[in-house]
C-alpha cells in the first residue's frame, strides 16, 4: 500500500518496539487473510486458528525459519527488535520466544513502513511453507 509514501517518515529512526507495534498488526492481518481464503469457517474457529499462528512461540519458530533469507539490514532490524527492552513480562511464552517474536514483528513493521509489501508476502509465505 502507498498510504505512507506521501509522509516524510524516517523508518530508521523509529524504535524497534514501535516497529513491532505495526508489525504485530501486519502479521496478524496476513494470518487472518490467509485463514479466510483457505475456507469459510465460523468466526470462533478462525480466531482459534489465528491465535495459534500469531502467538510468540509460533512467531519465534517462524523467524528462525527465515533467518537465512534475511538481508544484512533485515537481520539488523530483527536483532534490534529481539534485543529491545520490552518492559513487560511475556504471557504464556518463554522469554526467549517473546523476544524472538518481537524481533519478527519489528522486521515486519519496518518492511511495511518502507512499503516493501512483496518482501513481506515472500517472508510470510516462507514462514508458513518451510519444513512442510
Amino acid at each position: 500500500m502507498d498510504i505512507l509514501h506521501d509522509k516524510n517518515v524516517d523508518v530508521s529512526s523509529i524504535s524497534p518496539l514501535t516497529l513491532a507495534f505495526i508489525g504485530d498488526t501486519v502479521f496478524d492481518l496476513l494470518t487472518r487473510c490467509e485463514l479466510v481464503c483457505e475456507a469459510n469457517r465460523p468466526v470462533n474457529a478462525l480466531h482459534t486458528l489465528a491465535s495459534k499462528r500469531v502467538c510468540a512461540a509460533a512467531q519465534a519458530e517462524g523467524i528462525k525459519k527465515i533467518m537465512p533469507l534475511l538481508s544484512e539490514d533485515e537481520t539488523a532490524v530483527f536483532k534490534r527488535g529481539r534485543n529491545a527492552h520490552v518492559g513487560s513480562k511475556a504471557k504464556n511464552a518463554s522469554s526467549s520466544d517473546y523476544h524472538y517474536a518481537t524481533g519478527l514483528e519489528s522486521l515486519f513493521g519496518w518492511l511495511w513502513l518502507k512499503g516493501e509489501t512483496e518482501r513481506i508476502k515472500y517472508l510470510y509465505s516462507e514462514i508458513n511453507n518451510s519444513g512442510e
